[in-house]
């Protein structure tokens, strides 16, 4: 099960363009580094649930990247 989601998001991951792969990535790193933070698991839920729609919609790349962005300021 592990192995397939993981499959899922790097096909997702894939199609992301350069400006949302840098945000995503400083994301993670600050997740890496700052590991005592805790993040609601309903804001999990809801980029998952962005992944997910913006990989069946590509035309909302602005709405997700926002989202992205809203969650990536609750790290600093």
């Amino acid at each position: 099960m592990m192995n397939a989601t993981a499959e899922i998001l790097k096909h997702k991951i894939e199609s992301f363009s350069p400006e949302l792969l840098q945000t995503l990535a400083r994301m993670v790193e600050k997740l890496e580094s700052q590991s005592r933070f805790s993040i609601p698991q309903f804001q999990m839920d809801e980029v998952l649930y962005r992944i997910q729609f913006h990989n069946e919609n590509p035309r909302t790349k602005l709405d997700f990247y926002e989202n992205i962005s809203e969650l990536e300021n609750s790290f600093t």
